[in-house]
């Protein structure tokens, strides 16, 4: 079974009483990651994994979190590491976890997974803080879609060795197109039919979609969707909720609340505009991306190849997006953009800045001459597709 990069950052943090909470959107993995750790310490030590989708057990920890030791057959005192799946479930999730911490901290490792963010947020509270450590577990990356894939000479050769090997070159372009067309949920990696990998997504979205709308109490689905939608469209342009609420006849409030609880179920992520005032950075429209691919490419049913894309030049940019994210905190990804539309895509950790462009004949260095002027300090790169594996990737 394949193990995921993240893996050995998170048995790092197994010599330290933190609660670990792995968190991100369903179906990538987090169940399959649990299980992985729990087997790592299957001989000299006693684990335990509970599934929160069993009623049973989500019953018993509902009337008290010290049913726990009712369901692991273990006393307190036993030095145990203990694997809860979808720990949102519990009516008190925050409770339950600072109550068994607190009590039991130097006996109990807790090793704990929540596939939505939307609930955590809410259920989980600042009563958590210096207890936790938070991992998200994201889509899977190139390398790790290529150790999925078995192409495991040409992932030595891009991430060993740092550089395209000209014997797999045809096959790491062919393999990258598949990546950045149906992108990185493990059980859509593993099919080898693109009809039933697109057939499957269309089940992840609607599915995911759906239990965002029953688990928030949304009282209008199909607008919600179709928000959704329009984003998938637009992903990359400044986000206007007023041009959304009027488009929709919905109040401010309603839309605010409806990209709230996109952003917190894992669909899309907001990027701010690059200011030195940070209140100018925070009163601006922002940019919208989306963590995966696939699931926006579901959503407008278009899964061309990139190159054919009329959208083409929003879908790099949204790579590209992706790529920092592994590398980068979101809230130092930025944008720089002035009122007389010059801009700049991204601005990272405010000392980088990079241009995204599909091809190098769309480079034109004027369009840059104000924001060179305007940040002597930054470096900026043009970030250009037929480049990318070996300049971003790598």
């Amino acid at each position: 079974m394949k193990t995921r990069k993240i893996y050995n950052k998170i048995l790092k943090e197994f010599d330290n009483n933190l609660i670990l909470l792995l968190v991100w959107a369903r179906q990538v993995g987090k169940t399959t990651l649990l299980k992985q750790l729990k087997n790592n310490f299957k001989d000299n030590i006693k684990t335990y994994f509970l599934n929160l989708e069993d009623p049973d057990i989500k019953n018993t920890l509902n009337i008290h979190p010290n049913k726990l030791f009712d369901i692991t057959w273990s006393s307190s005192d036993n030095k145990q590491i203990i694997f809860i799946d979808e720990i949102q479930y519990l009516k008190d999730p925050t409770n339950f976890l600072k109550y068994i911490y607190d009590e039991y901290k130097e006996n109990i490792k807790l090793v704990v997974s929540g596939s939505s963010s939307f609930y955590i947020d809410q259920k989980f509270k600042d009563s958590l803080i210096w207890r936790k450590k938070v991992f998200n577990i994201y889509t899977l990356d190139f390398e790790e879609f290529l150790d999925f894939k078995e192409e495991l000479e040409i992932k030595e050769s891009l991430f060993v060795n740092k550089k395209i090997a000209l014997l797999y070159k045809n096959k790491i372009e062919s393999l990258f197109l598949e990546y950045i067309t149906y992108w990185g949920y493990p059980e859509i990696v593993l099919l080898d039919d693109n009809d039933r990998k697109i057939e499957r997504l269309r089940e992840f979205t609607l599915d995911y979609v759906k239990k965002d709308i029953y688990d928030s109490n949304i009282v209008d689905s199909d607008k919600f969707l179709n928000i959704l939608k329009v984003l998938a469209s637009q992903s990359w342009e400044l986000l206007n909720m007023n041009e959304i609420a009027n488009t929709f006849n919905l109040s401010m409030p309603t839309v605010e609340k409806y990209i709230y609880i996109m952003q917190k179920s894992f669909h899309i992520a907001i990027i701010r505009p690059y200011y030195t005032n940070i209140r100018k950075e925070l009163s601006k429209m922002p940019k919208i991306y989306f963590y995966d691919l696939g699931f926006r490419n579901s959503l407008l049913k278009n899964f061309e190849n990139i190159n054919t894309r009329l959208d083409k030049w929003a879908y790099f940019e949204n790579i590209v997006w992706r790529e920092f994210l592994f590398k980068f905190w979101l809230e130092n990804i930025k944008f720089w953009r002035t009122q007389a539309k010059n801009e700049v895509d991204f601005i990272i950790d405010e000392k980088k800045a990079y241009e995204v462009k599909f091809s190098k004949n769309l480079i034109k260095e004027s369009k840059y001459k104000l924001f060179r002027e305007k940040y002597r300090d930054f470096n900026l790169e043009f970030v250009v597709f037929d480049e990318f594996i070996g300049q971003i990737i790598v």
